[in-house]
């Protein structure tokens, strides 16, 4: 019994093109002229997706850098808050120290006054001229670390102050899409039901490569039709008379030798 001849897939690469895929488009059940309709009107119904996202135009990417900077301000001022309450606990620790070094201080005072010699009294007063040192450092790092919480809180407020003008940015940024989104939802989602309806008809090879020619053109067209007779609707460079010829007979993928861009009879319109 013969073997049965299993045909190996190529992997897709997503950089292809209808030129690359234009040997194996005729290599289905499905005619030719069917595929050519199908992709004709799935670019139709994109360009009308791509109408209701432009009228949309920056706003998504703007509410999203607005999340992204509001985000990016609370950080911030959680960030300065911590450094308070570090700064805070600093004093608390200088003034902890100032009560030790005066407490000892004291001890000594008291011990001075019971020496029994210059030299033990020469120890003492060095012990209370050091601990005072000590002192007036934990002071003066106190008025210092007070000066740095007063900056670092004039920090929080211009900060909230900022974070206040872009919370009623982002608030009208949101309601100004949300109100154009309401307004094409349901065109919206009828054109998503019938894109689906179309891509599910169309094989994954030629999917990819219609992705990638539509991502790149300025216009986003993968699909066209003839121009005027006898132009691409695409790159609008003149199409020759037998190329017109193959494309009215819808039997053959025709590609735009210029552009790349499939096209196909005018009466798919």
């Amino acid at each position: 019994m013969a073997k049965k001849t299993q045909k190996i897939e190529t992997p897709i690469d997503k950089r292809e093109t209808f030129v690359s895929i234009q040997k194996s488009f005729a290599d289905s059940d499905v005619s030719v002229g069917e595929k050519l309709k199908t992709l004709y009107a799935l670019q139709q119904v994109d360009t009308e997706i791509d109408k209701i996202l432009q009228l949309r135009g920056e706003l998504p990417l703007e509410v999203e850098n607005l999340e992204a900077e509001i985000a990016d301000l609370k950080a911030k001022i959680a960030n300065v808050t911590a450094q308070i309450e570090e700064a805070n606990a600093k004093i608390t620790d200088y003034k902890h120290q100032i009560a030790e070094n005066d407490a000892t201080i004291e001890k000594y005072q008291a011990q001075v006054n019971h020496v029994s010699n210059s030299r033990e009294y020469d120890s003492l007063s060095k012990e209370i001229e050091n601990l005072d040192l000590l002192r007036q450092i934990a002071q003066k790092n106190i008025g210092e670390t007070k000066d740095m919480i007063l900056k670092k809180k004039g920090d929080i407020e211009a900060l909230k102050e900022k974070l206040s003008v872009k919370n009623d940015d982002l608030k009208a940024k949101k309601q100004e899409l949300s109100t154009i989104v309401e307004s094409t939802s349901k065109e919206e989602e009828k054109l998503l039901a019938t894109r689906a309806e179309c891509a599910g008809r169309i094989d994954e090879r030629t999917m990819s490569a219609y992705e990638h020619i539509r991502n790149s053109c300025n216009n986003r067209l993968a699909v066209v039709s003839v121009f005027n007779g006898d132009s691409c609707g695409g790159c609008f460079s003149t199409i020759s008379p037998q190329r017109l010829i193959d494309i009215a007979s819808n039997r053959k993928m025709i590609i735009c030798e210029y552009c790349g861009r499939i096209l196909v009879n005018p009466d798919f319109e």
